[in-house]
């Protein structure tokens, strides 16, 4: 215990590992609509504000000056920065349009349309709801960055700027908790992978 605590990115590795499995344990056993709706309240307009443009900085784009800082200014590994982009686009994507591309969004479920907030100027999505793709780009980059600087501060910032985004998600009503605890599943499974793709590298270049 001690050790994780102490570790910055065990901590991150376990927070959201136990934020994804407390939204998989509840959404099954309550069913994925009720947990939509103890997280999707109307919470006044500075909120709508905060959650709309929380949710812009998961999207796709947020790579790119992510990827100039963190290689440029900072020098770290950009084959490490790229495959964590890679796995988490792929792990996203493949199941959303091949896999469960028919799994509704809370706008196209049996919610009742007048028990959703909605806000106003959010362009509403039905499909393609399973895992949540700016989720997992948000943990992903949570993940990553504790990675690569592993110091508290850290933690505690690209935390709350995962969490954020993954909530936002289901405060505009875009998404179910579970297909949050998806996006985080995607996350994880990117961050680990990419460690392992490094180390046989390293590995291999050892050898050569």
């Amino acid at each position: 215990m001690y050790s994780i605590l102490s570790n910055p990115f065990r901590l991150a590795l376990a927070s959201s590992f136990l934020i994804a499995c407390f939204l998989y344990i509840f959404s099954f056993l309550y069913s994925r609509e009720t947990v939509f709706l103890w997280f999707n309240h109307d919470l006044g307009t500075f909120f709508d504000f905060f959650f709309t443009h929380m949710s812009e900085l998961a999207l796709g784009w947020i790579w790119i000056p992510y990827f100039l800082v963190v290689f440029f200014w900072f020098k770290k590994d950009p084959l490490f920065i790229f495959l964590n982009f890679l796995f988490s686009t792929l792990l996203t994507q493949v199941p959303k349009n091949f896999i469960w591309n028919k799994v509704s969004r809370p706008l196209a479920s049996q919610i009742p349309t007048e028990q959703i907030h909605l806000v106003k100027g959010v362009e509403m999505h039905l499909w393609n709801s399973f895992p949540s793709g700016h989720t997992a780009t948000a943990f992903t980059l949570f993940l990553l960055t504790v990675y690569l600087f592993p110091k508290k501060g850290v933690l505690v910032l690209a935390g709350f700027y995962a969490i954020a985004c993954g909530y936002s998600r289901v405060y505009l009503g875009q998404h179910f908790p579970l297909d949050v605890a998806g996006g985080i599943t995607v996350a994880l499974i990117s961050i680990l992978l990419s460690i392992n793709v490094k180390k046989y590298e390293k590995k291999f270049q050892k050898t050569k």
